[in-house]
């Protein structure tokens, strides 16, 4: 990591002042520049590109070389000072810290050692991930965890709200407490009551980050394209801001319409040569 950029503990500095923290997604120079223009605190290189940039149904088809890919252009996007950019987190995709530790720590030191990263994010709080999150944060690599709704567990879970039911919102806080005491410097919590999100922030010393989890939370993230509108639908927790994906497909065909008014010049045909019979 540069010297001078936003560090992993800062996060921390900011829940003990009341500061609450912003976190935007970003896919490449273009939107990580609009992101820290506007001031979020964090940009979240988030597995989410699979379905915003790169057209699957589901996160799970994003590899480890592609997320590497995206976190690089969205670093190179960033133009502030080094002390006034963004902290860079990028997701590890799935499979890429599930198969043993020790491809874990490979994978997400390639993603700090080849790009401006700072911190890597990932799934679950099961004891399998929890040994995970320890074996990375002794190695000196942030991790920032990740409980409710989460999307690489989609065949298991779908989409649904998480947490609803006393015995699921225990085993979510013994989840977080575990992912705290393995070294997590914050938590993103989705799609979960704004109760339990609430419990969360004043029972943990580490931030609280939600999505769709109500506002008693440390910070808010939320995926850029849906804020814009650029998506088809909207998740139910993340109204569009403004109505993009309409105004960009108006204004492109305004361009067209010009360009096929205008007309084509007319082709004048070569002329025929004399035969020689």
């Amino acid at each position: 990591m540069a010297e001078g950029r936003m560090r992993p503990a800062e996060l921390i500095r900011f829940k003990q002042s009341g500061r609450a923290i912003t976190m935007l997604t970003a896919w490449d120079g273009l939107s990580a520049a609009l992101v820290e223009e506007a001031g979020a605190d964090v940009v979240l290189v988030g597995d989410s590109l699979a379905m915003v940039v790169l057209g699957h149904a589901t996160t799970l088809p994003v590899t480890l070389e592609q997320m590497l890919h995206h976190s690089q252009a969205v670093c190179r996007g960033l133009s502030k000072p080094l002390a006034k950019q963004p902290l860079v987190v990028c997701d590890l995709p799935f499979l890429s810290y599930q198969c043993g530790l020790d491809r874990a720590v490979a994978a997400a030191g390639t993603i700090l050692k080849e790009s401006d990263a700072a911190a890597v994010k990932l799934e679950g709080g099961e004891p399998e991930v929890v040994a995970v999150v320890d074996r990375l944060v002794r190695m000196g690599i942030p991790v920032m965890g990740h409980l409710g709704l989460t999307p690489q567990a989609v065949h298991r879970l779908g989409y649904r709200r998480q947490g609803i039911d006393p015995r699921s919102q225990d085993k979510l806080h013994r989840q977080a407490q575990a992912l705290q005491d393995a070294g997590c410097f914050s938590l993103v919590v989705e799609h979960v009551p704004s109760e339990l999100a609430g419990r969360l922030r004043r029972n943990l010393s580490i931030p609280v980050i939600g999505i769709g989890a109500g506002a008693d939370c440390d910070g808010q993230v939320s995926v850029t394209a849906d804020l814009l509108g650029l998506t088809p639908s909207q998740p139910p927790f993340t109204p569009a801001r403004m109505q993009g994906r309409e105004l960009s497909i108006t204004a492109l065909k305004s361009w067209l319409k010009e360009q096929r008014d205008q007309g084509a010049t007319p082709t004048t045909p070569p002329p025929q040569q004399a035969s020689d019979c």
